[in-house]
C-alpha cells in the first residue's frame, strides 16, 4: 500500500513539479452519496459446511446507500488539462441474512487518498469552469465492521483492509469566473486490488459516488 501512495503522489511531486509551482490550485468539497453496485451491493454466499459440523445456510450480504465527503486540490496544467488531489471517506451499513439465521448488522469504512487527471474540453481547467472528465487511482484504507446483536450498533468483529481503486467519471461546475462555484460530479469507484474471495478477501468495494459541492 506504501507503493500504491507513492505512485499516486509521484506524478504531483516530480513530473509537474514546475507548472505546479506556476500555478495556484483550486480547492475543493463535496458532499456525496454513494450507491454500491455488482457484490458490493448484493453478494450471495453458497451453503457450506463449518468447523463443528454445522450446515451454515445460503447467505445473502449487501450494503445500503451511503454517506460521504471529498476534499480536493485541483492543479491546473494547460488549458485543457489538471491534475487533483483528492481525500474522501465514507461509510455504509447493510445486512446479512440467512434462513433460520439471525440477522447480522454491517458497517463499512472508508478513507481514499486519490491521484486523478481532470480533462476540460473546452480548454477551461485554469478556471476550473464547465465540463471535465476524470480518472486516476486511489488507496483505500477500509474497515468492516459485523456485529450479531439488535439494534447492532456494538461492533464486535472488525476487519481491515488496504488496498487500491481506480475512479472514472465526469463533472461539471457552475459559475462564474470569480468566487466559490457549483459542481456535480458522477464517479465510478471499483476496487483493482486485494479483492481474491478465493484468498479470504472481501469483495470488491464497487459503488457510483454523486457528489455536489463547491470549487474555490
Amino acid at each position: 500500500m506504501r507503493r500504491a501512495v507513492f505512485l499516486i503522489l509521484l506524478p504531483l511531486l516530480l513530473g509537474v513539479g514546475l507548472p505546479l509551482r506556476a500555478q495556484s490550485p483550486h480547492l475543493g468539497v463535496s458532499l456525496n452519496l454513494l450507491f454500491p453496485v455488482g457484490e458490493f451491493n448484493s453478494k450471495t454466499y453458497p451453503p457450506y459446511v463449518d468447523s463443528t459440523g454445522n450446515v451454515v445456510p445460503t447467505q445473502t450480504e449487501g450494503y445500503d446507500l451511503g454517506l460521504g465527503g471529498t476534499f480536493y486540490l485541483s492543479f491546473p496544467m494547460d488549458r485543457n488539462l489538471a491534475m487533483r488531489l483528492s481525500f474522501s471517506g465514507a461509510s455504509n451499513t447493510g445486512t446479512n441474512t440467512a434462513p433460520g439465521q439471525a440477522t447480522i448488522n454491517l458497517r463499512h469504512s472508508q478513507f481514499n487518498l486519490g491521484g486523478e487527471l481532470e480533462i476540460f474540453p473546452d480548454g477551461s481547467a485554469y478556471r476550473h469552469r464547465g465540463l471535465y472528465f476524470l480518472g486516476g487511482i486511489s488507496a483505500d484504507f477500509e474497515q468492516f465492521d459485523r456485529s450479531f446483536g439488535d439494534p447492532g450498533w456494538d461492533y464486535t468483529n472488525t476487519t481491515r483492509k488496504s488496498r487500491m481503486g481506480a475512479t472514472v467519471g465526469v463533472g461539471n461546475t457552475f459559475g462564474y469566473d470569480a468566487g466559490a462555484r457549483f459542481t456535480l460530479e458522477l464517479v465510478y469507484h471499483a476496487t483493482i486490488t486485494g479483492n481474491d474471495l478465493a484468498a479470504g478477501d472481501p469483495p470488491s468495494t464497487d459503488y457510483l459516488r454523486l457528489g455536489l459541492g463547491w470549487v474555490f
